[in-house]
C-alpha cells in the first residue's frame, strides 16, 4: 500500500528535488506540494495525506507552527520535520508540537524514504545525533513568559512597543528580559535573543 505525502519546502529547487527522488520510491506517492506554511496547511486539510513532510523555516508559518496548528486541528496523519540546522533544542520543540519524525536535509534521499516508512507505521525517527545533543542541552531555563517577551523581542522593537503588544507594563517587559538575559549569561537582548534561537527555546 503506497505513502501518501505533502512536501512543504520554500526552495523551489530543493522540493523539486525530493518530490522527484521519494516518487522514485514504488510505495511512495506524492500527493502534495507546498511552498510556505499557509500552504502547507491548506494543502495537508485539503488531500489530507498520510505523512506532511515539513522544512522548519518557511515564509509564513515554520514547519514547527505549522506540526502544532495541524495536531491541534485533529490532523490525522504523521509529521516529518526536515531542516539544514542541527539545533538540539529544535528537536525538542518539534516533538512537543506533534512531529514523530525528525532528520536533516543533508541525510541522504535513502534516509527520508525510510523514515517517511517507519513514520507511517507509527513508529518514531530522529536524527541520533541531535538526539543525543538534545538530551544534554536540557531543558529551556526561561519560563513561558520570559520566553514570550524574549521572542517578541526578536524584531528589535523598543520596549514601550513590545509592553503594548503584549498587554504588559514597560517595567514588566523589562524585568523578564532581564532576568532572560541573566539566564542565558547573555550581555544584551540581542544577544539573549540569537542564543536561545540558536538552542531552538525560540
Amino acid at each position: 500500500m503506497n505513502v501518501r505525502i505533502m512536501i512543504a519546502e520554500d526552495q523551489t529547487m530543493v522540493r523539486q528535488a525530493l518530490v522527484a527522488l521519494l516518487e522514485l520510491e514504488p510505495d511512495i506517492e506524492v500527493v502534495a506540494q507546498a511552498a510556505d506554511g499557509n500552504e502547507a496547511l491548506a494543502m495537508a486539510r485539503k488531500h489530507q495525506p498520510d505523512v506532511a513532510v515539513l522544512d522548519i523555516e518557511m515564509p509564513g508559518p515554520s514547519g514547527i507552527e505549522v506540526a502544532d496548528e495541524l495536531r491541534r486541528g485533529g490532523f490525522g496523519g504523521q509529521i516529518v520535520i526536515v531542516t539544514t540546522f542541527d539545533r538540539p533544542g529544535y528537536l525538542r520543540t518539534a516533538m512537543a508540537a506533534g512531529a514523530s519524525g525528525f532528520l536533516l536535509k543533508d541525510a541522504p534521499a535513502a534516509d527520508l524514504a525510510a523514515a517517511i516508512r517507519r513514520v507511517a507505521a507509527g513508529e518514531r525517527v530522529v536524527d541520533q545525533s541531535l538526539a543525543a545533543a538534545a538530551l544534554a542541552l536540557g531543558e529551556s531555563p526561561l519560563t513561558e513568559r520570559e520566553t514570550e517577551v524574549l521572542s517578541a523581542a526578536a524584531g528589535h522593537d523598543a520596549i514601550a512597543d513590545i509592553a503594548a503588544r503584549l498587554h504588559l507594563s514597560n517595567g514588566t517587559v523589562r524585568n523578564h528580559l532581564s532576568a532572560a538575559i541573566q539566564k542565558l549569561g547573555a550581555r544584551n537582548r540581542a544577544e539573549a535573543v540569537e542564543m536561545a534561537q540558536q538552542k531552538g527555546w525560540l
